[in-house]
């Protein structure tokens, strides 16, 4: 167990330089959630042979139902963090000590009412989320999952530029 899970994160910002944040649906995995801290950007794994952009489009919609986006930045390195031991036991098998992360930042260019967590991906996907809402990106450190904190620093750090 020494790899990390390739991934992509998605900072969704609207146009009051806000950005989504979803609370996490099953409370129960103990790699998303701890008590006090459900609320994350919408991140997925990168498939095999898939490009991060492609992968970071892919899983927004699969998670939010969101396609109207435009780009604003992509990270201009990787970001990583590594599970608890106990956790990293559970998660995904026990095949990875932790994620390591390519962000992106979109403008959210639609209406409110196309993100729909309960419904997303058309329907075909389980909801990742089960609410959400428009947060202060300097916020998202104290939202996220502890062992994650680092990661939502280094996002902070990249995209502050497009929040208000």
């Amino acid at each position: 167990m020494s790899k990390y899970r390739p991934c992509v994160g998605i900072a969704l910002f609207n146009k009051a330089g806000l950005v989504f944040a979803g609370c996490r649906a099953n409370k129960q995995l103990r790699e998303h959630v701890a008590p006090g801290h459900e609320w994350q950007m919408p991140q997925g794994g990168i498939d095999k042979g898939e490009d991060p952009y492609a992968a970071a489009v892919r899983e927004l919609y699969e998670e939010t139902n969101v396609r109207s986006i435009s780009l604003l930045a992509e990270a201009p390195d990787w970001f990583a963090y590594d599970l608890p031991g106990d956790i990293a036991k559970e998660a995904w098998k026990g095949r990875y000590r932790g994620q390591t992360q390519k962000w992106f930042a979109f403008r959210f260019e639609g209406d409110d009412s196309e993100i729909d967590v309960l419904n997303p991906g058309g329907g075909g996907h389980r909801p990742e989320f089960d609410q959400w809402r428009w947060e202060q990106l300097e916020r998202m450190p104290e939202l996220i999952i502890p062992f994650k904190r680092g990661v939502y620093e280094n996002v902070l750090a990249a995209f502050r530029p497009f929040a208000t």
